[in-house]
């Protein structure tokens, strides 16, 4: 091997050291980068030729060259921000993101999401982020679209108050309560209870509505023990409402439910003590449409929306995918990678099932990039640059020597 050799395996250090400072100054830039997976340069050696004089056999390099740059898939911090709509991975996979301009699909561990004007939940690229539709449970993956999203109204099943009725109260005194129910149409309907006492612990009981009319169980008797305890009735009356003219609502029919279903057992709701006539509590299980108020996302990376009528109704699930190889994805940029033949197929699943990790809701997962590795790097790759110089300038010396053999 010449000196021209030496000097040009000097020059691959160089190259290859400058290329690994170059990775560092990425993982460094991207300190502060949602999702950023650091990068780590990987280094090989180059064999010029053998030569062999019949004994020996002589093996010259030719220096080093950067053989790949292959991602660190550790873990990285996560950061909470009260934002809903944040979301992060706590384990394995990425989130599946769609360019629906071009129809490409893309993985991420960024889930720094947002509500697009069409109400679609995307990514800062705009790529919509897929999932599956818990309203259909078709098991097609999805852009997940959360506007336009509202709250189908139940009607009222069963109902139930706390009332005392006064004991002491002298015959034809009368106590009135009122609650609201709701019909199929979630129209809200005021049920007023008249109670009047005709005789010492009997009380009888008639029903208005405020629309409709009370077709069945709208009077009866009421009759109470020396304890103050309901003894008539013994089972749960029906109370039904036709007639809603107006909304064109469908009859509601629905159990006044002074006692447990299943076991029989009396609630005490209704007593008749010795104290002022009271209406303690009311229950009933209808509820009105709801508009969308809010957003929260589960374990598993079920997102659920939060109405305006109280109830929580689960809407979409995260598609999570991840890799044979996650090593071998492509960066495209913007924390994105693409399926390439390295990576093989990506896996489709979701949160909490096999391998996949969970979904941690409100929270970002930070960058890895640890930075006193990533100083420490720099420090080698900077000494190993100064010693190739070196191995430059001494190659130029010796030539220079032999230049000067002939004076």
């Amino acid at each position: 091997m010449s000196l021209n050799s030496a000097m040009f395996t000097g020059v691959s250090g160089l190259m290859t050291m400058g290329n690994s400072m170059n990775v560092i100054g990425d993982n460094i830039a991207n300190v502060n980068t949602v999702g950023y997976k650091a990068n780590r340069a990987n280094f090989a050696d180059i064999l010029a030729n053998s030569l062999s004089n019949g004994s020996t056999v002589m093996q010259f390099g030719r220096g080093t060259y950067m053989r790949g740059i292959s991602p660190s898939w550790a873990q990285g911090s996560v950061e909470t921000t009260g934002n809903a709509t944040d979301m992060a991975i706590q384990g394995a996979g990425f989130f599946v993101v769609r360019d629906s301009v071009n129809d490409a699909t893309y993985y991420t561990r960024s889930g720094q999401f947002i509500e697009d004007e069409n109400g679609y939940l995307v990514n800062s690229q705009g790529f919509r982020v897929q999932g599956y539709d818990k309203s259909t449970s078709s098991g097609v993956v999805q852009d997940i679209q959360v506007n336009g999203v509202q709250s189908t109204p139940a009607a009222t099943s069963e109902f139930r108050f706390s009332v005392n009725l006064n004991a002491s109260a002298s015959a034809g005194t009368t106590f009135n309560t009122s609650f609201d129910v709701y019909n199929n149409l979630g129209e809200a309907v005021t049920l007023t209870y008249t109670f009047t006492k005709t005789a010492a612990q009997i009380w009888t009981y008639t029903i208005a509505s405020s629309s409709g009319a009370v077709s069945t169980g709208g009077s009866g008797t009421l009759l109470f023990d020396s304890a103050g305890a309901l003894t008539f009735p013994s089972s749960n009356p029906t109370v039904t409402i036709s007639g809603f003219t107006g909304s064109g609502a469908a009859n509601l029919s629905m159990a006044w439910t002074l006692f447990n279903v299943s076991t029989g057992a009396s609630y005490n709701n209704l007593t008749a003590y010795a104290s002022p006539s009271s209406t303690i509590s009311i229950h009933q299980n209808g509820y009105p449409t709801g508009t969308l108020k809010g957003l929260s996302v589960d374990d598993y990376g079920v997102i659920s929306g939060l109405f305006s009528n109280g109830q929580t109704t689960e809407l979409w699930q995260l598609t999570l995918a991840d890799f044979s190889s996650p090593w071998g994805l492509t960066r495209v940029g913007g924390t994105l990678y693409a399926e390439s033949a390295s990576s093989g197929q990506p896996l489709l699943s979701t949160a909490g099932s096999g391998g996949f990790g969970t979904i941690l809701g409100s929270s970002l997962e930070l960058s890895n990039v640890d930075l006193a590795t990533e100083f420490v790097r720099m420090i080698q790759n900077q000494r190993g640059y100064q010693a190739n110089s070196r191995v430059v300038t001494t190659v130029d010396d010796m030539l220079a020597e032999v230049v000067n053999l002939k004076r």
